[in-house]
Parts: C-alpha cells; sequence; structure tokens
C-alpha cells in the first residue's frame, strides 16, 4: 500500500511555498508519504487533466482507489496501476472503451502498460536514496562547507567527508569527487545509478531548494544542497526535535536566491566594515605598544553585531543587553555602543587621573550605557555592554540576570522588548563550565530570557593553545545542542553571508524566543595582545595570516567589480573616517580626569543625587507597627485562598505560627516572613533564589504551598498580603551556583529597589561559585562604581554534620573585607556606623537572633545606598527555643544591633567579670548554657559581635572599658585557622590600643572544616567551652 501512495504526489505536487503553510497542519494519513516518488522529464503541469480543479477530483478517486481498487473505474484502476508502475501520467491514461454489448468484457479484459511491481520497487528505492541524500546534505553539509578563511584547518577539527554525502570538486577534486560519486551511486550508499543524475525526481516537503519547482534532476538537486550546506555557511539544526523550527531553518537557507543584497545594504555593510578596520588602525598607529586585544581577523564582528541589533530593533526590541570578553571590547563601545571616541583615546593616556572612588579596571574590562536612535530602524534603543573581569564567560549569567531583570520591571513576559547578546571567544565556549550553566538557565521559567544570540569569535586558537588540543567536541560551539539552540557557523571573510547569517539569527530569537549560536570562523592577526608572538605556537597558521588578505580589502574589491561602488567613493569612506579619529583624538588631549561613572553599565536615576553621592547619611528606623508585624504572621501561619489542601505535617507548622504569634513571638522563618512582607508593602520587589529555597532546606520556609490533590497547583501566601504590594518571587534554581549566583547578582543590578536573596544549600557550596563572589561582588564597586545590594544567605554551624555541611567559609569573606585592621577610626565622626558601611566593599554579618536578622534584611533596602550584604544563617537555631525574639525588639523605633551586649547578672556588677568573651553567631547558645551550668553568670560576660565587618569598633570599645578587671577572649567553634579569629584579633586589639591580649577559645588549627565522627566533634565542643569558662586557662601565657 505504501509504494501506490506514492503516486499521490505525482498527482498532486506541492510547491515549497505551499508546504511552508501546511506542513505544520494536520493532514491524512496517506497524505504524509507525498515526496517519494519519480517524476519525469514531461512536466506535471503538462497534463491538461491534473490542472485546476480537476486535481481535486483526480485525488479524491486517487484515495478511493487506495482502500479498494475495484471501487473505481475499470479506466482509473488501469490508469493508476500504470502511473504507479512509473509512465508519465498522459501516456498512463487509456480511453475507455464505447459502449457497446461487448464493451464491459474488453474492459476486463484490458491489461495496464507495464507489469507494475518490479519497477514499483526500484522507484520507491530511488525516492527513498534521494530523500537520504536531502537529508545527509541537511544533517552533515557544515561538515564539508568552507568555513576557514585561512583555507588551512577544518573548523570540525576533521578534514574527512561525511560517507553519505557527494559534495563538489570545491573541496575534492575532479578524481575523488568522481570515485566518490560511483561509491555513493553504483552498487554503494545510494543504489543510484550515474544515469540517474539527468533523472527528474519529485522533492519532499523537507527541502525547499526547489523553489517553486517541485521536481528536479538529481544533478540539480545536488548542486542546490551544495550552494545551501557546502560554501560559506555551516548551518547545524537537525538535531532540533521541533518539525517546524526544523522547517523554519530549512526554509531561511534553502530557498533559492534568497540570500540577496540590495545595493544600499551592501555599501552600508562596507561602511561599517571601514569602521570597525580603520578604528583598529587608527589605535594601532597611535599606541602601537599598548594592549588593546583588538578586533584584526574578525573585524566583521562590527557589522554583524549591528545587524542583530538592526533587526532586533526592526522586530520591536528597544533594549539589548550585552556580555563579551576583552577582544574586540572597544571596538564594540565606540562602533556599536557609540562610546564617544575621546573617551576611549584617553584611556590610553598613562598621566590620566582617576577622579572616582576605588581602583578602577583596565580600559577593555569596562562597561557602557548609551541610549540613542538606531539609524536603520528610526528608533529610540537601549544598549548596555556589562563591565567584565578576565575571567571568560564569567559574564554571562550576569548579563542573562540584568536581562531578566530589565524584563520583568518593564512587564516584558516574552522577551519582546529586552534581549540579550552574548559574545565569546572559541576556546572560552568550549572550555568553561559557566557556559553551560548558563544555557540551562535558558529555558527555566523564573530564569528564561526568551532568548539569547550568542556569537563566537572563532578565532581557532586560545591564547596559543590548538583547538585540536583544547576541546574534544567538533566544534567549540556543540555545547548548545543541549538547548537545541541552532547553530550557525560562516566563513568571517564573507561579509555578505556573516549579515545574512546574523539577520536569521535575530529573526530566530524574534520568532521562536530561543537560543541561536552564530559561530565566526575568523583568525587572530595578531597575538593574544598586540605584545604577543604568536611565531613561537602556530608558525604555519601565522605564515598563511601574514599573506591573508583584510577583509575590508576583499569587500571592497568586490563591491569595486560589481559597480556598486567605485574607487574613488570607496576611498573617501576611509578617509572621513580617520578624520573623524584624528577630530576624537586632538579632544581626548583636553582630558585630564578619569571618571570611571562615565563607564557605568546600570545606572540607577533618581536613586543618587546628580553626582552620584547618596542623597543623605542616615538610615531610619528599620522596625514596624504592632499591626504590620499581626497581620504578616497570621497570613504566614494560613493558607489564604480556598479549596486547596495542605500536608498534614505542614498543618502543624502553620499552627506553631499562629501561637508565636499569638505570644508575640518570632522564630527564624517568621523574622524573614515579616521583612520580606513589610518590604513588599513599600513597593520593594522581593526575589529570593537558590537549590530548594521554596521550602527551604531545612524545612522551615514554606514560602510555596503545594496542593495535595491536585498537580502543579501552588500557592504563596506571601503574594495575598496587601491589595496593592510589589510582587514575590520565590524560585528553586537549577543545581548551579556559579551560574545561579551569577544570574542573581545581574539581577540586582537592574534597580536599586529590589532585595535579591541567594541562598546556598549549604554555605559552602558558595565555594563553586567563587568566581563571581571574587572578580564581581567583592571589588565590583571598586573597579567600576557599580553599586550592588545583592544578599547571600549561607547557612553556617558546626553541627558533627562533616566536613562538607559546616562551614561557609567565613575566613574568606572576612580576609577579603577592605578595612583596616591596624587603624582605629574617628569613633566620634557624625553617624559613624551609616559611614562604615558606605566605605566598605560589603557587609558581613552572622546574627544570633530572628529579631537582628530582621533588621538586617530590612536595613538592606532603607539604606540610602545599596552594599552586598553577606549573612551566615543557622540551621539549628532554626528550631532552636531560645532563637526567638518578642514584637518588642521589633517595633518601630528599633534597629538592627552591630553588638549584642552582655544584658545578665554581669552586666549589674561589671567590676566583679574576670572575663569578657567576644563571639558570633550559634556558639553563643553553647556558652550560656555551659555558664549556667557551672554558675559563672556573675564571673563572665558574653558580647555577641552580629556585624563582622565593617567592624564594631565603637560599640565595643564601650564593653571593653566597661568590664575593666576581665580579661578578652575570642570564642568560636570553627577551627583557628579558619572562621572569625584572624579578622577579629586584630581589630580588638587596635580597639583597646593593644593593652591587653585577647585570647582565643575554640578548635585547633586543621585541613578540614569540621571532623566526620560525632564524638570528636563533641569532644572538640567540649574542649571549648572548658578553655573559654577555666579562668586559669591562659594564666601560662602571660
Amino acid at each position: 500500500m505504501f509504494h501506490l501512495r506514492t503516486c499521490a504526489a505525482k498527482l498532486r505536487p506541492l510547491t515549497a511555498s505551499q508546504t511552508v503553510k501546511t506542513f505544520s497542519q494536520n493532514r491524512p494519513a496517506a497524505a504524509r508519504t507525498l515526496g517519494q516518488i519519480r517524476c519525469f522529464t514531461a512536466p506535471v503541469a503538462a497534463e491538461p487533466f491534473l490542472s485546476g480543479t480537476s486535481s481535486n477530483y483526480v485525488e479524491e478517486m486517487y484515495y478511493a482507489w487506495l482502500e479498494n481498487p475495484k471501487s473505481v473505474h475499470k479506466s482509473w484502476d488501469i490508469f493508476f496501476r500504470n502511473t504507479n508502475a512509473g509512465a508519465p501520467p498522459g501516456t498512463a491514461y487509456q480511453s475507455p472503451l464505447p459502449l457497446s454489448p461487448g464493451s464491459l468484457s474488453a474492459m476486463a479484459r484490458a491489461q495496464p502498460l507495464v507489469d507494475a511491481q518490479p519497477n514499483v520497487d526500484k522507484l520507491v528505492e530511488d525516492h527513498l536514496a534521494v530523500q537520504s541524500l536531502i537529508r545527509a546534505y541537511q544533517i552533515r553539509g557544515h561538515h564539508v562547507a568552507q568555513l576557514d578563511p585561512l583555507g588551512i584547518l577544518d573548523a570540525d577539527l576533521d578534514s574527512s567527508v561525511p560517507a553519505d554525502i557527494i559534495s563538489s570538486t570545491d573541496k575534492l577534486d575532479l578524481a575523488v569527487f568522481k570515485e566518490r560519486l560511483r561509491m555513493l551511486t553504483v552498487g554503494g550508499f545510494y543504489g543510484l545509478d550515474e544515469s540517474d543524475l539527468d533523472k527528474v525526481f519529485h522533492l519532499p516537503t523537507t527541502t525547499f531548494i526547489g523553489g517553486q519547482e517541485s521536481a528536479l534532476p538529481l544533478r540539480e538537486i545536488i548542486r542546490r544542497l551544495e550552494m545551501a550546506y557546502c560554501q560559506h555557511i555551516g548551518v547545524e539544526f537537525m538535531f532540533i526535535n521541533d518539525l517546524e523550527q526544523c522547517q523554519w531553518i530549512r526554509q531561511k537557507f534553502e530557498t533559492p536566491g534568497i540570500m540577496q543584497f540590495t545595493n544600499e545594504e551592501k555599501r552600508t555593510l562596507l561602511a561599517r566594515l571601514v569602521r570597525s578596520t580603520r578604528f583598529e588602525d587608527f589605535l594601532q598607529r597611535k599606541w602601537s605598544s599598548e594592549k588593546r586585544f583588538g578586533l584584526e581577523g574578525c573585524e566583521v564582528l562590527i557589522p554583524a553585531l549591528k545587524t542583530i541589533i538592526d533587526k532586533s530593533s526592526e522586530n520591536g526590541v528597544d533594549y539589548v543587553i550585552m556580555g563579551m570578553p576583552h577582544r574586540g571590547r572597544l571596538n564594540v563601545l565606540a562602533n556599536v555602543i557609540r562610546k564617544e571616541l575621546e573617551q576611549i583615546f584617553c584611556q590610553f593616556d598613562s598621566k590620566l587621573e582617576a577622579a572616582d572612588e576605588g581602583s578602577g579596571d583596565v580600559k577593555y574590562h569596562l562597561g557602557m550605557y548609551h541610549r540613542r536612535i538606531n539609524r536603520v530602524t528610526d528608533r529610540n534603543i537601549t544598549l548596555s555592554l556589562v563591565a567584565n573581569p578576565s575571567h571568560l564567560e564569567a559574564a554571562d549569567p550576569v548579563v542573562m540576570g540584568k536581562t531578566k531583570a530589565e524584563q520583568f520591571y518593564c512587564g516584558d513576559t516574552e522577551g519582546k522588548k529586552v534581549m540579550s547578546i552574548l559574545l565569546h571567544g572559541d576556546a572560552a565556549f568550549a572550555g568553561q563550565g559557566i557556559v553551560y550553566e548558563t544555557f540551562h538557565l535558558s529555558d527555566l521559567p523564573s530564569y528564561t530570557t526568551h532568548g539569547t544570540v550568542h556569537v563566537v569569535v572563532n578565532n581557532q586558537i586560545g591564547f596559543t593553545t590548538d583547538p585540536r588540543m583544547a576541546r574534544s567536541s567538533p566544534y567549540p560551539t556543540d555545547v548548545a545542542r543541549v538547548v537545541n539552540a541552532p547553530i550557525f557557523h560562516v566563513n568571517s571573510d564573507d561579509p555578505e553571508a556573516v549579515m545574512y547569517v546574523c539577520k536569521v539569527a535575530a529573526e530566530w530569537r524574534s520568532t521562536f524566543h530561543k537560543d541561536v549560536v552564530v559561530d565566526l570562523v575568523c583568525y587572530r592577526r595578531n597575538g593574544h595582545n598586540e605584545m604577543d608572538e604568536p611565531m613561537f605556537t602556530q608558525p604555519l597558521m601565522y605564515k598563511q595570516i601574514r599573506k591573508q588578505k583584510p577583509v575590508l580589502q576583499k569587500y571592497a574589491e568586490l563591491l569595486v567589480s560589481q559597480g556598486v561602488v567605485d574607487q574613488p567613493e570607496y576611498e573617501e569612506e576611509i578617509s572621513k573616517y580617520d578624520r573623524i579619529c584624528e577630530e576624537a583624538f586632538a579632544r581626548s588631549k583636553d582630558e585630564k580626569i578619569l571618571h570611571i561613572k562615565h563607564w557605568l553599565d546600570s545606572p540607577w536615576p533618581g536613586f543618587f543625587t546628580l553626582d552620584g553621592q547618596p542623597r543623605s547619611m542616615t538610615c531610619p528606623s528599620t522596625g514596624l507597627t504592632e499591626d504590620i508585624l499581626t497581620h504578616i504572621g497570621n497570613v504566614a501561619s494560613s493558607v489564604p485562598v480556598e479549596n486547596f489542601t495542605i500536608h498534614g505535617g505542614l498543618s502543624r507548622i502553620l499552627k506553631t505560627r499562629g501561637e508565636l504569634v499569638k505570644n508575640r513571638t518570632v522564630d527564624w522563618a517568621l523574622a524573614e516572613y515579616m521583612a520580606f512582607g513589610s518590604l513588599l508593602k513599600e513597593g520593594i520587589h522581593i526575589r529570593l533564589s537558590g537549590q530548594d529555597v521554596e521550602r527551604g532546606t531545612f524545612s522551615h520556609r514554606h514560602h510555596v504551598l503545594h496542593d495535595q490533590n491536585v498537580d502543579k497547583k501552588t500557592c504563596i501566601p506571601m503574594n495575598h498580603l496587601w491589595p496593592n504590594q510589589a510582587p514575590y518571587t520565590v524560585c528553586n534554581s537549577s543545581l548551579s551556583e556559579y551560574g545561579v549566583l551569577g544570574f542573581e547578582l545581574g539581577f540586582a543590578m537592574a534597580s536599586p529597589n529590589a532585595l535579591v536573596l541567594w541562598e546556598a544549600q549549604f554555605g559552602d557550596f558558595h565555594n563553586t561559585a567563587q568566581c563571581i563572589i571574587d572578580q564581581f561582588i567583592c571589588p565590583g564597586q571598586a573597579k567600576w562604581v557599580r553599586q550592588n545590594g545583592i544578599v547571600l544567605l549561607l547557612p553556617h554551624g558546626m553541627e558533627g554534620m562533616g566536613p562538607e555541611h559546616s562551614s561557609a567559609r567565613p575566613e574568606r569573606f572576612l580576609q577579603m573585607c577592605n578595612d583596616d585592621p591596624d587603624v582605629l577610626p574617628n569613633l566620634e565622626e557624625a553617624n559613624f556606623d551609616i559611614n562604615q558601611l558606605y566605605d566598605c566593599n560589603w557587609v558581613v554579618v552572622n546574627c544570633s537572633t530572628p529579631g537582628n536578622f530582621f533588621h538586617v534584611l530590612r536595613r538592606q533596602i532603607l539604606l540610602p545606598f545599596r552594599k552586598p550584604l553577606i549573612i551566615f544563617t543557622p540551621k539549628s537555631l532554626l528550631r532552636h527555643p531560645e532563637a526567638r525574639t518578642s514584637f518588642d525588639e521589633m517595633l518601630s523605633g528599633t534597629h538592627f544591633q552591630r553588638v549584642i551586649p552582655e544584658d545578665g547578672l554581669a552586666a549589674q556588677n561589671p567590676e566583679n567579670v574576670k572575663r569578657l568573651l567576644f563571639c558570633t553567631g550559634k556558639v553563643y547558645y553553647d556558652l550560656t548554657r555551659e555558664r549556667k551550668a557551672r554558675g559563672m553568670a556573675e564571673q563572665v560576660a558574653i558580647t555577641r559581635i552580629e556585624q563582622l565587618s565593617p567592624f564594631p569598633f565603637d560599640l565595643l570599645l564601650r564593653e571593653v572599658q566597661k568590664y575593666p578587671n576581665a580579661e578578652l577572649a575570642w570564642c568560636q567553634e570553627e577551627h583557628k585557622n579558619q572562621g572569625y579569629y584572624d579578622y577579629v584579633k586584630p581589630r580588638l586589639r587596635t580597639t583597646i590600643s593593644r593593652a591587653k591580649p585577647v585570647w582565643y577559645a575554640g578548635r585547633d588549627p586543621a585541613a578540614a572544616p569540621a571532623t566526620g565522627n560525632k564524638k570528636t566533634h563533641l569532644t572538640e565542643l567540649q574542649r571549648l567551652l572548658d578553655t573559654a569558662f577555666d579562668l586559669d586557662a591562659f594564666k601560662n601565657f602571660s
């Protein structure tokens, strides 16, 4: 039956344009195999009875004959049998005999022209072979595309030609081509004869090479496939599991003549190439011995980016956020973002003075924000290039997060207004795991930016490393296949091919809102930087590069030969841009001061004064009225929607919360709830992200309730607090730290009026995100004058759970604080605490009470500036009966306590106190329990340092002075070479002018953060408690 159904295609051929409209529609089963039959040299259109409405009738007859050959007239039966046997329709038709007494018997004796079955088998096999050939080009044609502009290396690192592709004489010499053709045809892979090259085959619906034609000779089929898939563009897309998307791409690259440019478009492309090339030439002439990581060898990147932006602007995008490494960054700033040239040129002046706070960064790391008119679309567009460190690809998730935030704030739920473009190097794209993490965020509901255009500047080398030694995959872009992103490889020495690919990439993003990759296969004319000698390690490549004609010269010669421009016109374009550069260079000499804030990538209009200063240096009370606390507590302990069944265990948790509220008390979860809920009331968006944050790693939060009877039915009570509250976003992340923390950092960059928090599943898990912490969060303001209020929640505490889930490594964060341990600041300064916060690079706290946790979260927003906040959060304290806070400590007029002083018997008779213990966090509860057991409440005072950095010199000096006869000791549960001791001790000594020693009570130094043995853990804990309360413990050290 399958063999017979193939006849339907001959009876009613589909054109490519019709296929586009119908391929995704439901069609009868018999029509799904229409493409696999042979067509003959006599065009189907020449058969008069197959044209117009009669073809519909013929098709109906054919379907009836398929079901039952006896259901149609004998003449139709003969016709269909002859057609299936390979006869042209005109020949297959036999006129019915005239009606006469003997005509019926004569008709019954009528025979088809040929014996059908053997020819039908051959016919089907041939068409299946042709369809397989077409599919082979679609799948593997990119492997033989001419992608390397140098002509010395295959982009896929494999010089062989796939066995099922005939290829062309451009790739193989004539003898090899004929041999491959013979092997693939005569008795070989496809079973076709060489004579079949001139036979006409009907084209399947999965190709558009026919254009308006439905059938082509095999020779022409191969030629058109070669033109579509084996020239300067290599298309990887057949791994995509969506038929509509595959058909869309096929149409964009297979349709004959689709890659056409007007003369005006060609002139625009030439002008952009002139700017890109001459900018680098100008820098090389003026500063030949300076590092600038120029774009030579991939000058086409500038027109490529501008094409993506132009097409996206045409499709409605008005904000593009970009991230890129150092190579070509100055050129992008000048010719894409449109940074003033004099501002770029003055960066090369070694005498330029820095005017901003902080230390600044090198010119090829800086970002920029600019709003301008797009000249092609005549629409406003905002461009932001995010500043980044030398850590390649680290900016990827940051750009994604910022893009998501901008989409969120403008209500762009489909990514139609805001988009991102990420630039990559080939070695980094293949080698850096953060690329994979970022791709895996691309389609998650709370992280998707609805498609990113990735542009890979494929130099075919990484610093000095040959790509054959740098990756195991054929292409550097193969990581994108995991999210079904199409990959367009293109030879960068063919500017028109590059422009077309970039146009398609922008259209893909606009149509499907999914990621897409453009792989610009190019070369690096200089070494890794302008001072580097590449001939040491790549002699053959660089011999070829020295001979290589620049792409601008090649393209200009092409356009001159085509008559699109003449030589004087081209030379005038060069002279015009050279004059622009010279004039900007002259102006740059007037620049004496460097203002890094002119390079800010994420301005916050209205938050600071016009000169970028805080509007005040005070912080209001972080307390709330009792009515607000009670209201939030009641919602937190209920299910605010009807017909919603929660888990029985959760019912008990909510009941316990309700009892706490009645008793005017909060635990850790309620304190967080009240901080969040009150900020939402004030219009502050809150976003909490991380692994399992919706429930909480320790099952304490439960911010998302799940109906026990209906799948995916959830409720977020926090979004039911107030009628006009800000939205609350709480989202479980993928199992990624590096990528997700970078994403949340980017989200926090977009607006100061949001509380963005990332919670690690356990505190030590932040170490896989160390690059984001070290390169962005810690020094971000110093390098780029860019404030950020992101909050890191890091569960920390020695609970006997082993070395991996105990320490959030506070020593690392404290070691990176920028205050001087040996200098006592001016304690009499007005608003000393706020000034300290303003001067620090980040704030580090370890709260011992839920109330202080509540206050520090609210303070993060109420401050007149933004600083990263590192909070070491507890584990056992989440349910500790003593870790409770009364409403009284959270009411209006109350504040965050940087230090919580002793308030027991010791404070009543300070002269009798023998030892003053300083501590932070959970160990306080171990100390108070031990002190009570030993009956030493009057002899030992315990002071908690809640804010470790900036260090509370003023409050601690007051505490030391209060206990004149007490010796001082720092107590911690962490090992001596870890935790807080090395940070606290010198600062305490500075506080008291080194008048007394500061003793240590805690675990001994160790390599691991904690023991894995429970008994050893308890023994160590008891030992540190014994030291803390043995008043003679330090006598031998005096």
